[in-house]
Order: C-alpha cells, then sequence, then structure tokens
C-alpha cells in the first residue's frame, strides 16, 4: 500500500469498516476484461476468518464464471464525505475500504436458508422468515477471504 498512513491494520477495525457497507463489489475473471458485479451481501468471522455470503439467479454470466474460475477479488467501500479545503482551494474525499480476494464456493441447498440468514442480518436486526419456494430458485454462494486490507481517509 502505497499510503501505509491510511491504512487499517487492525483487524477489528477492518471489520468494523465491512459491517458499515452495504455493497460489496466482486472481481471475476473473464476472457479480455475483469467482470466486476455490485451485491448485497453478508458476513461470518470465525476465528478471524472471514467469509462473504452472496445471493443471485440460477444461472447467467456471474454463475458461469465462477463455475469456469471461482477466484475471485472484492472491494467494498463507505463513509464517503467530499471535504473542500477552503484555505489551499482543494477538494479531497473521505471514505473507509476493504479490498481482498479469496474462493468462491457455491452453498449446497440444505446451507441456504441459514447463508441468507446471515445476509439479510447484515440488513436487518430482527431475523427474516424466507419462501421456502424462492429459495430453490436462488444461487448462494460464500467467498472465502484468504487476504483482505482495509484503508481509511478522515480529514475535516
Amino acid at each position: 500500500m502505497r499510503r501505509s498512513d491510511r491504512e487499517i491494520k487492525d483487524f477489528d477495525e477492518i471489520i468494523k469498516v465491512m459491517e458499515k457497507c452495504d455493497v460489496c463489489r466482486i472481481v471475476l475473471n473473464d476472457d479480455e476484461y475483469p467482470y466486476v458485479v455490485p451485491l448485497n451481501f453478508g458476513m461470518s468471522v470465525e476465528d478471524k476468518a472471514v467469509t462473504l455470503y452472496f445471493h443471485s439467479a440460477l444461472e447467467g454470466k456471474k454463475i458461469d464464471l465462477i463455475k469456469s474460475n471461482n477466484k475471485a477479488a472484492f472491494e467494498m467501500d463507505c463513509g464517503h464525505e467530499l471535504v473542500y479545503e477552503e484555505k489551499n482551494k482543494n477538494c479531497t474525499m473521505n471514505y473507509e475500504s476493504v479490498i481482498g480476494q479469496g474462493t468462491i464456493e457455491f452453498v449446497d441447498d440444505d446451507e441456504k436458508i441459514e447463508a441468507l440468514k446471515i445476509l439479510m442480518a447484515h440488513y436487518y436486526s430482527e431475523e427474516k422468515v424466507f419462501n421456502e419456494k424462492m429459495v430453490s430458485y436462488t444461487a448462494v454462494f460464500k467467498l472465502k477471504v484468504s487476504e483482505m486490507t482495509g484503508k481509511r481517509r478522515q480529514k475535516n
């Protein structure tokens, strides 16, 4: 990282940033160009092992790319605030972000409900009931994070 003064080194602080984010962009390997897709997500942390959960339709480009190569990168960011420095007539942006990489696995049917509960818990404080019929039409996959870094710029 070029700006090490902005690096978030503490694991728990990185997790706090991730908890504030509401979209995670995953980057998949396509032939000529990387394929980036923004997704809703959920997260579990066990013994400093982070797993991100996602859902989608059962078919499509994203699913095809995951099946052909399950290595992926991810990015999420939050806390955006434009800061104008009147004295110097400069602009900057406050933010917090996390980037990383890992491997994706599809969740088995018997694990889908639990994975979807993890995903929903990221957005709702109370547990939600799922339409069982729709669950069978939903792909659920998880990204097991192998590496991640956090970055923050907070200037007033």
